[in-house]
């Protein structure tokens, strides 16, 4: 598949309407390295420049800037990520290629923008640039394309930057995961899904991998900012042992159950565990709502009196339903929390970890517990 320009190919379908597919930070700066030392081998930048993706697609990116003199070359991609709601989408990709030592092959080097990993627990050891293994080897293979093609030596230093890529990387999760200095070049088939949200699934995946390699025995994941502030009281628990989950609960469980720790707190507001409890993996609203006859259920199975079993069928809100509860003293909470912790045990069963939820309302006090 071949792609002119910088058009993100193809076309998804959601709510029948038509998503653009985007490309990744380690797509650009691939494609911004073969210009670059294509241009140090021949005095020429390919505008467009094409490169070759690990699903065999072509793309072509053209050049939104280039620069030589005697010792390097540089060129940059604005990076395009589709309709995905990408922090990055817009950001220039600028790469600098100069000569190696001989026989180094390629060395990476991050610029003004890209991270520096300072913990263990990542892909990277601690000291290493931002620079992912994927995009590394895309990087590679395409330096070694040209190397071959233009008889260079394949010995060079690439230089990856992110003009105001620090403070891009504030909106991501990075600095808790040990990544300081800006953004990381993330990308595994080049290719940016909408909606997918594969980076942040990656970084809740990172995140786990953290705090395991640091000896973190208990982790919590958190629906939102709130419930993480209440969880980590609640629990006098380090910024490493939080995973900004989001609504990816089943995305944070099923990386957990092949890289375990002993114990596990899913903490989130009576809407977001509530949808746990039903069953669902994925919290977010377009995946399914409150069931008001649900939780109907739920709190007559628990003993409460017809009047706020009717009352929560009529129910507009989950927190409407809490507010019902609350002014019957009654804990609908708490069978919330032990059903969201059914679910939620049975993703993990066999792994030898303990689960918990603690269900939070929006000011943070907490209303449910299992």
């Amino acid at each position: 598949m071949t792609s002119a320009g910088n058009a993100p190919i193809p076309l998804a379908m959601a709510d029948d309407t038509p998503l653009r597919y985007g490309w990744t930070t380690g797509a650009c700066a691939t494609a911004a390295a073969t210009a670059a030392y294509q241009a140090m081998l021949t005095g020429e930048f390919p505008d467009p420049v094409t490169i070759s993706l690990p699903g065999g697609q072509n793309p072509a990116f053209a050049l939104a800037w280039q620069e030589s003199a005697p010792d390097y070359a540089a060129a940059a991609i604005v990076k395009d990520a589709g309709d995905d709601p990408d922090v990055t989408h817009g950001a220039l990709v600028r790469v600098k290629v100069s000569e190696g030592e001989s026989n180094s092959g390629v060395t990476f080097v991050a610029g003004e923008g890209v991270g520096t990993v300072t913990l263990p627990g990542l892909p990277l050891p601690p000291g290493e640039p931002a620079i992912n293994p994927a995009p590394r080897e895309m990087i590679s293979a395409a330096i070694a394309a040209v190397a071959e093609k233009f008889s260079g030596s394949g010995d060079v230093i690439v230089e990856i930057s992110i003009p105001d890529g620090e403070r891009m990387a504030e909106r991501t999760m990075n600095s808790r995961l040990g990544i300081k200095g800006g953004l990381s070049v993330l990308g595994t088939t080049g290719i940016v899904v909408p909606y997918s949200c594969a980076a942040w699934i990656s970084s809740i995946h990172q995140g786990i991998d953290v705090a395991r390699a640091a000896g973190i025995t208990h982790v919590a994941g958190a629906t939102g900012s709130t419930s993480e502030a209440a969880v980590a009281k609640l629990y006098d628990l380090p910024i490493l042992s939080m995973i900004d989950m989001g609504d990816f609960v089943g995305g944070m469980l099923k990386h957990l159950r092949s890289h375990p720790v002993k114990r596990v707190t899913i903490a989130g507001g009576f809407a977001k565990l509530t949808k746990l409890g039903q069953g669902l993996l994925d919290l977010h609203s377009k995946r399914g709502s409150v069931d008001f006859e649900w939780l109907a259920k739920v709190a007559r199975d628990a003993g409460a009196e017809d009047s706020l079993v009717e009352a929560i069928l009529g129910a507009n809100t989950g927190l409407h339903v809490l507010e019902l509860c609350r002014q019957q003293d009654f804990p609908i909470g708490d069978s919330v929390a032990a059903a969201a912790q059914s679910v939620a045990a049975a993703q993990v069963e066999g792994a030898g970890i303990q689960v918990d939820v603690a269900v939070f309302d929006r000011e943070g006090h907490l209303v449910g517990q299992s």
